[in-house]
């Protein structure tokens, strides 16, 4: 299914960054190590490359790593482009910032396994970022699964990382012009939490 959704000749996403991440550049520490998990296109690991970040991005769909190739070539930064299904994956680095962005393609079964492996992949003291859709998207229908199970909630992402130390999880509404994928009014949500040292 991904593989034919990114075999376009435009990027499905646009080019641009998540507004969430230039909301949030602060987080975005030159020097430090990056992982961007189910990362599409590149828009996301490109921005934080340029950055400064030494970026990791982990994607399923070869059509789409060859188009974030290609994004990361014409602004001159080098992004580790993995092909991985990151529901069989085994997380065996660490990071010190993991980011999710739009990664809601699962339920909350494989939601529970992908994120355990998230965590894993954050250092200590290291921080993971993520942003998507609450269930009050499919009002709005600009993006994202039709399943209000694979969106989140706060008391979901609070519950995920009990223990950690939550910065943000704050839920708003807001227009996205995000390619023709994420186009449109859209009900948000961004959270970010450091693990523990």
């Amino acid at each position: 299914m991904w593989e034919d959704r990114f075999n376009t000749p435009d990027y499905v996403f646009g080019t641009a960054p998540a507004q969430f991440l230039r909301d949030h550049q602060d987080w975005l520490v030159t020097g430090h190590s990056a992982l961007s998990v189910a990362d599409g296109e590149g828009r996301n690991s490109v921005f934080m490359a340029q950055q400064g970040l030494d970026v990791t991005a982990l994607e399923y769909a070869p059509s789409a790593i060859e188009k974030a190739r290609k994004l990361a070539a014409r602004h001159g930064v080098r992004v580790d482009f993995q092909q991985v299904d990151v529901l069989a994956h085994d997380w065996p680095d660490s990071y010190d910032l993991v980011v999710g962005i739009f990664i809601q393609f699962v339920g909350p079964t494989d939601r529970a396994r992908l994120f355990d492996g998230m965590q894993r992949s954050v250092k200590p003291g290291g921080v993971i970022m993520l942003h998507g859709y609450t269930p009050k998207q499919l009002e709005h229908g600009t993006g994202g699964p039709p399943h209000a199970e694979n969106m989140y909630t706060p008391e979901i992402l609070a519950a995920h990382f009990d223990g950690w130390e939550v910065t943000e999880n704050r839920t708003y509404e807001r227009e996205v012009q995000e390619g023709r994928g994420h186009s449109g009014m859209s009900a948000l949500i961004d959270f970010i939490a450091r693990k523990p040292g």
